[in-house]
């Protein structure tokens, strides 16, 4: 049976784990998720799909799961890929995942959504101002982290790199421009070259443009 992952083009946690089962070269199927049409908020999404409102989410058979890090891990376990080669690395890779689900992804999400998908009139600038200032020095932790390194924990692809990428290859702007961060671009290019990489919006359906 298909795996079946309820994602939109537009949501960071969801690519990540879109990302994570196209590099793993798993068959799946993208079921599309009209977030900004209220869906995740309906009675119908949280009775049958995710009581917490949220995408990504995975259905594999009987399985049902929702958090990418999970969906992350779980596709580790089951298909042998990106969970890291040691019991040590796999605590790695979750260390990095919850620093990126508090201190990067959270921040940068929450920002680029304040600045793209909001009416110019609607924009808090302060807000936005503070999450950029905050987003500055987690950039700083990764880029001096990837100084020495090509890949965040281990010798190879696993989830760390897979979930801390999530937002930065997006287009739109929200306070993260990669020649800032020589390091981190680096990384970038390097995982953007791996077999199986896609875009965000040429791997999920949904985008900007639908809308427009």
């Amino acid at each position: 049976m298909t795996i079946k992952l309820y994602c939109f083009g537009e949501s960071g946690h969801s690519y990540k784990a879109a990302l994570a089962l196209e590099m793993a070269g798993i068959d799946w199927q993208a079921v599309f998720v009209d977030f900004f049409n209220g869906e995740t908020r309906s009675e119908d999404y949280r009775s049958q799909v995710n009581e917490m409102g949220e995408c990504p989410v995975l259905m594999d058979g009987e399985t049902r799961l929702s958090q990418s890090a999970v969906i992350q891990q779980y596709l580790s376990e089951t298909y042998g890929k990106f969970g890291g080669d040691t019991p040590e690395q796999a605590r790695e890779i979750l260390r990095w995942q919850l620093w990126d689900n508090h201190k990067l992804s959270s921040f940068a999400g929450i920002c680029r959504f304040l600045m793209n998908f909001l009416p110019p009139d609607k924009q808090p600038k302060e807000t936005i101002g503070f999450y950029q200032g905050r987003l500055k020095a987690t950039y700083a932790i990764l880029d001096k982290h990837l100084s020495e390194r090509d890949w965040i924990v281990g010798n190879d692809v696993t989830n760390a790199d897979l979930t801390c990428c999530g937002y930065l290859y997006y287009p739109e702007a929200f306070g993260f421009d990669r020649a800032d961060w020589p390091n981190i671009d680096r990384w970038l290019s390097l995982l953007s070259d791996q077999p199986g990489w896609k875009a965000p919006y040429d791997l999920m359906p949904g985008n900007p443009g639908d809308r427009v």
